[in-house]
């Protein structure tokens, strides 16, 4: 019998932008980053279409400082974590709704010898 975790979410995929670090009062540091993950598959055609779907990345404690200090823009990374659904209310009034990986564990990809 497999066991599978509960909401669980690995990825693989690249950098979008460099990571954004906040610290608060109570010392805790909380990192937030965008991930794109690249799909590709043929048509019916035979041709080879590529397609990217971002996903927003949510690190906190040690592990958004390790983030932080050791990833850029555009480098590729792998992780493991959990999806979060939350809401907020924008300036206009508005409720918006967010689904965030809350990331657990990352790992940063070697690159390949060419």
């Amino acid at each position: 019998m497999v066991s599978i975790a509960k909401n669980s979410v690995q990825l693989k995929g690249n950098i979008g932008k460099n990571i954004e670090l906040q610290e608060f009062d109570s010392g805790n540091k909380k990192a937030t980053v965008s991930l794109a993950s690249n799909i590709s598959y043929k048509t019916a055609g035979g041709d080879t279409k590529r397609h990217t779907e971002w996903f927003n990345l949510v690190a906190w404690g040690k592990l958004a400082q390790q983030m932080a200090e050791s990833l850029q823009k555009g480098e590729e990374i792998a992780i493991e974590g959990r999806l979060s659904n939350r809401t907020y209310t924008d300036k206009q009034g508005n409720l918006k709704y967010i689904t965030e990986i809350i990331v657990n564990e990352f790992h940063k990809m070697e690159k390949s010898a060419s």
